[in-house]
């Protein structure tokens, strides 16, 4: 794969990124082996792999730490993306925003990531009780200090702020509306995949419109959309797919024709599904950077190639074709 320069203002890179997220948390405490992660990293920074986003909340921390070990001797081949705006309780997650403990949730993070600066900053949640021109006002002051080099926002939660009659990411872009008079927005994260297109609508054209990168979160539907899961296999109580509705038995077997279609198309090119649905991602504009996740070396190569299968004009009208999902993310 073709290396691309580390613009910090757009990720407009056309390749594959790795989330970093279920490496040391989210999913079963079996596969949470440091090791295997290390070798996943480092596996997608050989194929080419540049945009490596994480959060401070992952583990709470562990995760930020892990890419800092990762990253010894490599931090120049990597665009480094991570969060601030939520915090880990005793099962509970809160929202904080006051600029206080953003300006000390980067210093924190800068010395878990064993860095000087972080490419992307992105703020996880709006906090209900800030106004989120502050939070904001306080992330880019970390860029005039030299922290930080661009900043983003990630989605809010589909329950959130809902209207009657409002689209998915309305909320999302009346945010993104407000910190834009503050400061400019680089990047926005939301989810995006086969089974879940709805920030096509408008999310992704806002986006398309004002040059801003878009971070295709959760392309592979946490891992459904490779088709290696089965219907009713269950998952460790540590995972979180094992209390999310889309993975209960019922809803997996529900939602075998949209791995069914994937795995046709897939066969067309002697590629894998997981392929198939990055690629498709990858299609759905210039500025769109999926970011998968996983903790092992060999599905971090498999994703990394994923940026050179070209889909067809039948292939992505097949593809548009599947049922979408039942049951969505929150």
């Amino acid at each position: 794969m073709e290396r691309r320069s580390l613009g910090a203002a757009a990720l407009a890179v056309g390749a594959v990124g790795l989330g970093c997220m279920p490496m040391s948390w989210a999913y079963d405490a079996s596969r949470q082996r440091g090791d295997d992660a290390l070798r996943a990293v480092h596996a997608a920074l050989d194929a080419g792999v540049q945009v490596l986003d994480t959060a401070d909340m992952y583990g709470p921390f562990t995760n930020e730490l892990l890419l800092g070990r990762a990253l010894k001797g490599r931090r120049s081949e990597a665009f480094v993306s991570t969060k601030c705006g939520l915090l880990v309780g005793d099962q509970h997650i809160v929202a904080n925003g006051r600029p206080g403990y953003v300006r000390r949730a980067c210093d924190a993070s800068l010395r878990r990531l064993q860095t000087d600066v972080i490419d992307l900053y992105q703020l996880h949640r709006a906090d209900p009780e800030v106004p989120v021109e502050e939070t904001w006002g306080a992330m880019a002051e970390l860029v005039a200090a030299g922290k930080v080099r661009a900043l983003g926002l990630c989605a809010i939660g589909a329950r959130a702020s809902r209207r009657p009659g409002a689209r998915l990411h309305d909320g999302t872009i009346r945010q993104l509306e407000r910190v834009q008079q503050v400061f400019p927005v680089s990047a926005v994260q939301a989810e995006l995949s086969v089974w879940s297109p709805q920030a096509l609508e408008s999310l992704l054209p806002w986006c398309a419109a004002r040059g801003v990168g878009f971070l295709a979160a959760m392309p592979l539907g946490n891992g459904y959309l490779t088709g290696t899961l089965t219907p009713g296999q269950g998952f460790e109580p540590e995972d979180l797919r094992a209390r999310h509705p889309r993975f209960t038995a019922e809803m997996m077997a529900a939602n075998q024709p949209v791995v069914v279609g994937l795995r046709r198309v897939a066969e067309r090119h002697g590629a894998t599904p997981a392929q198939v649905a990055l690629a498709w991602a990858l299609r759905q504009g210039p500025q769109v950077v999926p970011v998968p996740g996983t903790k092992r070396e060999r599905w971090a190569v498999e994703n990394a190639e994923a940026a050179g299968l070209a889909l067809t004009a039948q292939d992505l009208a097949e593809l548009d074709r599947l049922p979408p999902a039942r049951e969505s993310w929150d």
